[in-house]
């Protein structure tokens, strides 16, 4: 099939930047909700503004397909443990330990890369123009998932506490640095990055797929920086509690989170480097505007989507042991979407608004109970934003031509998502407006509203096709 290979150079600061901004609000939004589909959020962001500036006419459902493929493995990382190993360079015993700060430096930039580096190997795939069938990806996943069991049996056991047995590379915390700790986190880095490592081997000598492996690299490098240095920041301030307190940024730092600061410079820096990684890739981006060949017939996305949305809210809001057994790993949750994604007309649409908003919107519901206005709180948090990403998505998928998708669906999920998350976070810090009583939410919410402007009027006025800015953009393409 032939493929349209895009050339175009945007403005490397302009993708810096943005993909900088769309990285530190969407990993600094996760903080609040965890895990898998946490990170999605900043997955979701991420791809969007990479596709946005390097794909210009977003004219192709493999534009759309790469942003959904970047979101889903974004949360694969999330199945790993790492509070521990931030504890190991900031817990108050450990202060002065330079042993523990390195180990626990070395163990964030191991599991800051794999996590990174899904997101880069996915979005790759999606730009790459190398063709995966949907049996193929399925396929892809089980070897992962198989991978996952070999490298975690190879790199994360024993684990044993009972008996003072522990892998030889164990990054959380242990008797050898708190004798006093009893809760010995189970690792499972070993075995996401076999699993990382068997997507890239074969999207290397299978698919020929260089941009695939070559961005996953550039994810890899982001995390194994941006990890550190976020937490970097954060330990400066717990090993020298007064070094802030006593210079001229003490008015404002005395209200950090330090935990999010550090967050939100991690995500900051990750998405500026995938950015930079791609920049460099341009080249390698290969989309075609044609049509799929054989998407997945309706039956078998309504059943998928069915089985995969069933799970979902079974795993983020009960607790019933066999399904977190069975759906709470990163690839399990992302096997089914991917499947939707890599083939399906209507998939990629529904993942990259109301399927990643599903579990942010529940938990933000969940955290704003309220037994006098609890009607208001499931129309305001779950029903409206979960019914308005849902219209927007299918009505953007039937709108799309045979040919080609409709030019303003990137503009448009891009807008929606950098508000109904920021909104949606801004209301789980209990709305730390700025001009009321500062606390320890109100530095991040400025920094996320900043963060959502500037992608706002990235979304509303720049033209990447033309790279330059538009004041009439929309009422352009709308025509």
């Amino acid at each position: 099939m032939k493929q349209d290979t895009i050339t175009l150079k945007p403005s490397l600061w302009l993708v810096i930047i943005s993909a900088s901004m769309a990285g530190g609000m969407g990993w600094g939004i996760r903080g609040q909700y965890g895990h898998e589909t946490g990170a999605m959020i900043a997955g979701l962001l991420v791809s969007l503004v990479l596709v946005f500036l390097f794909c210009p006419g977003n004219s192709s459902i493999h534009v759309v397909r790469a942003a959904a493929l970047g979101t889903i493995a974004m949360g694969f990382g999330g199945s790993m443990t790492y509070g521990q190993t931030i504890g190991l360079t900031h817990d108050s015993p450990l202060i002065g330990n330079w042993e523990a700060l390195r180990w626990g430096m070395l163990g964030l930039a191991i599991k800051g890369s794999i996590w990174i580096g899904f997101a880069g190997l996915f979005l790759g795939i999606g730009l790459g123009g190398k063709r995966y069938q949907p049996f193929e990806m399925f396929l892809i996943t089980l070897v992962m998932l198989v991978a996952v069991i070999v490298g975690w049996w190879l790199l994360n056991t024993p684990h044993d506490p009972t008996n003072k047995e522990l892998p030889f590379l164990y990054f959380s915390d242990h008797w050898r640095w708190e004798p006093e700790v009893t809760k010995h986190r189970p690792e499972i880095w070993g075995g996401l990055l076999f699993a990382l490592l068997s997507g890239i081997i074969y999207a290397a000598y299978k698919k020929n797929d260089r941009l695939a492996c070559n961005l996953a690299l550039w994810g890899m490098l982001g995390g194994a920086l941006g990890f550190p240095f976020g937490q970097t920041i954060q330990a400066i301030n717990a090993w020298n509690p007064d070094f802030f307190g006593e210079s001229f940024l003490e008015g404002l730092t005395k209200y950090f989170n330090w935990w999010n600061i550090m967050e939100t410079v991690f995500g900051a820096v990750m998405g500026a480097i995938l950015g930079l990684g791609l920049w460099l890739n341009r080249r390698r981006i290969a989309v075609s505007n044609e049509a799929d060949v054989s998407p997945l017939p309706n039956w078998l996305i309504g059943f998928l989507l069915i089985i995969h949305l069933s799970l979902l809210v079974l795993v983020e809001f009960s607790k019933i042991d066999w399904i977190d057994g069975v759906y709470d790993l990163g690839l399990m949750i992302g096997l089914i979407p991917l499947v939707l994604c890599i083939r399906g007309r209507l998939g990629p649409y529904l993942q990259l608004l109301p399927i990643t908003l599903l579990p942010i919107a529940g938990k933000t519901l969940r955290a704003m109970s309220d037994p006098v206005n609890q009607s208001l709180n499931w129309l305001t948090y779950l029903i409206l934003p979960i019914l308005i990403a849902s219209t927007i998505a299918i009505w953007f998928a039937r709108q799309a031509r045979q040919n080609g998708e409709h030019q303003l669906f990137i503009r448009t999920a891009l807008l929606f998502s950098v508000w109904i998350y920021h909104g949606l976070n801004f209301a789980f810090f209990n709305f730390p407006w700025p001009w009321e009583d500062w606390g320890g939410r109100t530095p991040n919410a400025m920094i996320f509203f900043i963060c959502m402007f500037g992608l706002s009027a990235l979304a509303i006025f720049y033209n990447p096709a033309e790279q330059r800015w538009q004041s009439n953009l929309w009422r352009c393409q709308r025509d």
